[in-house]
């Protein structure tokens, strides 16, 4: 009896990510960190994303714990290719459409008293990625507390917080195309928060369109919704985006900056979770290896991320860059990173580079940042990569391709001092420029240093009494343990 009083005196939470890669990586971690502060966890894929990580983490990957536990839901779109990104719109109109459902029903098992495992309480409280509008309109329903957790930055959060705005003074949707190469983009806007000095380009760049109705809304259905979560929760930390943080805490009441999560989940040796893996695709860990072989700081670590699609014109121009600087790199490319065809570089290419270079499907990221033979990141500037770099001060080369990625750009480039940005179509005589730059010049040595300092606040940031620490602490203790009736807000 005793330890059934014990197992229902933790709160019980919902844990569902936007079910693309980079989300589930973040919530996971964040449900690994809540599970240590004695959190029950149940974690909602998607049956696309659950069988894809059974085939790429074996068949036993999400057994979990009697404490920890996997769900899953439909998605409602045709069956596809399990080793390729599903279509981002198909799937955004997905989200909107077929999952509140499917979701409410699971909700309704989790919370009734009866369930199956008689030492686990109802569900307490969502953790809903805050991009999943429809996970609002089932607490509401149920009257549990939603909290909205957003694997972004606080600054591309306030960037999307800006839309409505946007649209308010006539800046989206755009009239025509023209707009796009008349300077439109680069007039500078003073109006938002935390921010000083960026132009309308250093937005997440969704309002780009033409067309109303693509994309801006399942944005908007967020953004109008931002107010009824019980918390805010940012994989960020307070000393990297202190005026940004603040200003979204004038306008919430409760935003917490909880990371860098590996860092934290670092505070935590011994944990039983530690093996469960993150990644959709199945990871070549051969380069390690490889990268055993070569000097410190020497290669240049190159990956566009799980989702940014370039063009077979880039991906070459990119690969005589790399080529051209006579420097080692670590390139991964994944089979459906360029779009509607596979790539094959000419058999030149690989004479050229065969000593030096080395190509890869997909990667353990973090771990490649932290072996100290890597000395440079080009990146497409998604939060995980950026926040994961920083975190093992590595500087960065960023060719920002849709969405947040420009304004992490912006951040990395402008305020924290740790990149250049790639521009004018990434040609390959600029790429040579810039990796050689990066890991031999003036400007490169700058970043490093700057990089390194930005590790050790983020080291700092999460130690045990740190601002990170405190934030996970004051967040289980200030929402998910308080009654549900005094912190709901809906």
């Amino acid at each position: 009896m005793g330890s059934k009083e014990v197992a229902n005196d933790k709160p019980h939470i919902v844990c569902i990510p936007l079910p693309v890669q980079s989300h589930i990586k973040g919530m996971l971690k964040f449900a690994k960190l809540l599970h240590r502060r004695g959190v029950h966890i149940t974690f909602v894929n998607t049956e696309f994303n659950h069988n894809r990580f059974l085939k790429s983490l074996g068949p036993n990957s999400l057994d979990g714990l009697p404490d920890f536990r996997f769900e899953t839901i439909p998605d409602g779109l045709q069956s596809s290719d399990e080793d390729t990104t599903q279509n981002v719109a198909l799937l955004g109109e997905a989200v909107r459409t077929n999952f509140l459902a499917p979701f409410r029903d699971l909700l309704k098992k989790l919370t009734q008293s009866s369930t199956s495992h008689n030492d686990i309480v109802p569900a307490s409280h969502i953790v809903s990625d805050g991009w999943m509008a429809f996970t609002v309109t089932a607490a509401e329903e149920m009257g549990i507390p939603v909290v909205l957790f957003f694997t972004i930055s606080a600054s591309s959060l306030m960037g999307f917080y800006q839309f409505p705005t946007l649209v308010e003074k006539g800046l989206t949707p755009l009239k025509d195309e023209s707009w796009l190469t008349n300077g439109f983009l680069d007039q500078v806007i003073d109006w938002v928060p935390g921010f000083k000095g960026i132009r309308l380009r250093d937005l997440p760049n969704n309002f780009i369109t033409t067309n109303p109705n693509e994309s801006l809304d399942f944005f908007f259905d967020a953004i109008e919704r931002l107010g009824k979560g019980s918390a805010i929760v940012l994989h960020t930390f307070d000393e990297l985006e202190q005026e940004v943080l603040d200003a979204l805490s004038s306008m919430f009441p409760r935003v917490y900056a909880i990371g860098p999560q590996q860092l934290l989940l670092n505070q935590i040796p011994q944990h039983p979770l530690k093996a469960m893996g993150y990644s959709l695709w199945k990871e070549e860990t051969e380069c390690l290896q490889w990268l055993n072989s070569k000097a410190p700081s020497s290669v240049v670590y190159v990956n566009f991320g799980s989702l940014a699609v370039v063009t077979t014109e880039q991906l070459v121009e990119f690969g005589w860059g790399l080529a051209n600087s006579k420097l080692p790199f670590f390139w991964v490319i994944r089979p459906d990173l360029v779009a509607g065809e596979s790539t094959i570089f000419q058999l030149e290419f690989f004479v050229e580079t065969k000593e030096r270079g080395l190509i890869a499907s997909w990667c353990p990221q973090e771990q490649v940042l932290e072996h100290p033979s890597v000395g440079g990141f080009l990146t497409h500037c998604g939060w995980n990569s950026t926040i994961e770099s920083l975190s093992a001060g590595v500087p960065m080369l960023c060719f920002p391709c849709f969405t947040d990625q420009q304004t992490n750009c912006y951040c990395i480039c402008n305020k924290w001092g740790i990149g250049m940005e790639i521009s004018n179509g990434a040609k390959r005589d600029e790429v040579e420029k810039l990796v050689i730059e990066l890991m031999e010049g003036e400007k490169g040595k700058q970043l490093k240093i700057k990089a390194m300092e930005w590790k050790k606040l983020a080291e700092e940031a999460t130690t045990p009494h740190g601002s990170s620490s405190t934030n996970l602490d004051n967040f289980v203790n200030q929402v998910l343990r308080r009654k549900s009736e005094d912190v709901i807000c809906l």
